[in-house]
């Protein structure tokens, strides 16, 4: 049953991907109006088949894995992974928001005068600093 519900989500996501560059290719609509319905469509198809996929894998995995851990498990540990979670989320947020600003900018920027590429691609570069860092936390937190 996995297996083939597994398929049926890749079949999904192989037509969303076909679907996608054939409206692309050959829409004449500049409204992008029928791209936008065929990717509703395969959202609320992909979605629901991810949940019948995890409903069906997780209850054998955790099964297995709560019998072997059941001994050694804490409170301490569970919240070690939820703040490990919380630094590479939070800074992939902040690292989003900070590349969207900065990059926007180096690009009006660079339309205006090409000879400054350089330095603006160094201010993108220090925006993605954050997410590194966010993981170099997560790193200390699950390891330290």
């Amino acid at each position: 049953m996995i297996k083939y519900t597994a398929l049926l989500a890749l079949a999904v996501v192989i037509m969303t991907i076909y679907s996608g560059l054939y409206l692309l290719k050959n829409n004449e609509d500049s409204s992008k109006a029928k791209i936008k319905k065929a990717l509703k469509i395969n959202l609320f198809t992909f979605v629901p088949l991810m949940l019948m996929i995890m409903v069906l894998i997780l209850p054998s995995t955790s099964k297995a894995a709560g019998e072997a851990a059941a001994a050694t498990a804490t409170a301490s540990d569970g919240l070690k992974y939820i703040g490990a979670a919380l630094s590479t989320g939070l800074a992939t947020i902040g690292t989003g928001y900070a590349v969207g600003t900065v990059g926007s900018a180096a690009l009006g920027a660079i339309s205006e005068d090409q000879s400054i590429l350089g330095r603006t691609i160094i201010f993108v570069g220090l925006a993605e600093g954050i997410a590194i860092f966010g993981v170099i936390i997560s790193i200390l937190i699950l390891y330290a």
